[in-house]
C-alpha cells in the first residue's frame, strides 16, 4: 500500500499523555478517558470543529467530512484491524441530533462519536483556532461543497435550531486527524491550519493501512 500524500505532524509523548486521561463523553452521557478509546486497538481519530446541528457558516464542512467517512464499510476497517471515532468540542447532548443531520436515522451511523467540550485534548495536541479559509491559490479538499452550497445549507440548519447554538462547540477550533494506539502509539497526526484543512481521507487511511479509496467507493456506487 502506498504512503500518504502529506507528511504525519509530531505529537509529543508527554501530550499524547496527558490527553490520554482526559475525559470524553458518548451521546448517552457516559464518559470515558481519551486513551481507552485506542488502549487496545489501532484507532482513526477525527477531531471535528462543530456539532453542526447549530449551523454556523462552515459547520458544513467538517459535517461533508464525517459524511464521507460514514461511507467506509466497516468491513473494510475490520480487515486493517482499526476502527472511526469522531470527536467534536461541543455538548454530548447535541451528538444524537448532529448524527441526524447526517442520516434520517441517526442510530445507523456506522462510528463512535464523542464530546470534549472543555477543549483540553485539543490543546494538548496542539490543535490551533483560527477562522481561516485556504490561502490564495491552494486546492481545496475533495470533500469540501460548493461554498455557496454549503452556506446555504448551513443557514437552514441554523433557523431550524437556533436554540442549540450554545452547545455545538467553539466557532474558532479547528480540528485533526489521527492514527493511534495500540496504547501510547502514534501512526498519523494531522492538525488542520485552517476551517477546510482535514487530511483527504484517502491519505488518512493510507496512514492507518486500510484498502479503500474514495474514488473506488464513488465508482461503485455509480455503477
Amino acid at each position: 500500500m502506498s504512503e500518504p500524500s502529506v507528511k504525519s505532524d509530531v505529537i509529543e509523548q508527554t501530550a499524547l499523555e496527558a490527553a490520554a486521561a482526559v475525559q470524553v463523553w458518548s451521546e448517552k452521557g457516559e464518559s470515558v478517558t481519551f486513551g481507552s478509546l485506542f488502549e487496545h486497538q489501532k484507532t482513526i481519530v477525527v477531531f471535528i470543529r462543530l456539532f453542526g446541528p447549530a449551523g454556523h457558516f462552515l459547520c458544513g464542512l467538517c459535517q461533508a467530512y464525517v459524511e464521507e467517512l460514514g461511507k467506509i464499510p466497516k468491513s473494510t476497517l475490520d480487515a486493517a484491524g482499526t476502527r472511526i471515532v469522531v470527536i467534536g468540542c461541543g455538548e454530548w447532548s447535541v451528538i444524537k441530533q448532529y448524527k441526524g443531520h447526517i442520516l434520517a436515522d441517526s442510530d445507523n451511523y456506522p462510528y463512535e462519536i464523542y464530546a470534549e467540550p472543555t477543549r483540553t485534548i485539543h490543546r494538548e495536541l496542539g490543535l490551533i483556532t483560527n477562522i481561516k479559509g485556504p490561502g490564495p491559490g491552494e486546492k481545496s479538499k475533495s470533500y469540501v461543497p460548493s461554498l455557496l452550497g454549503s452556506t446555504l445549507s448551513s443557514i437552514a440548519r441554523g433557523l431550524r435550531n437556533i436554540t442549540s447554538t450554545t452547545k455545538v462547540g467553539n466557532f474558532s477550533q479547528l480540528g485533526g486527524d489521527f492514527v493511534l494506539g495500540p496504547g501510547l502509539n502514534v501512526t498519523f497526526a494531522w492538525r488542520m491550519r485552517n476551517s477546510h484543512d482535514h487530511v483527504e481521507i484517502d491519505d488518512l487511511m493510507k496512514a492507518a493501512g486500510v484498502a479503500y479509496s474514495t474514488g473506488a467507493s464513488q465508482s461503485n456506487s455509480t455503477a
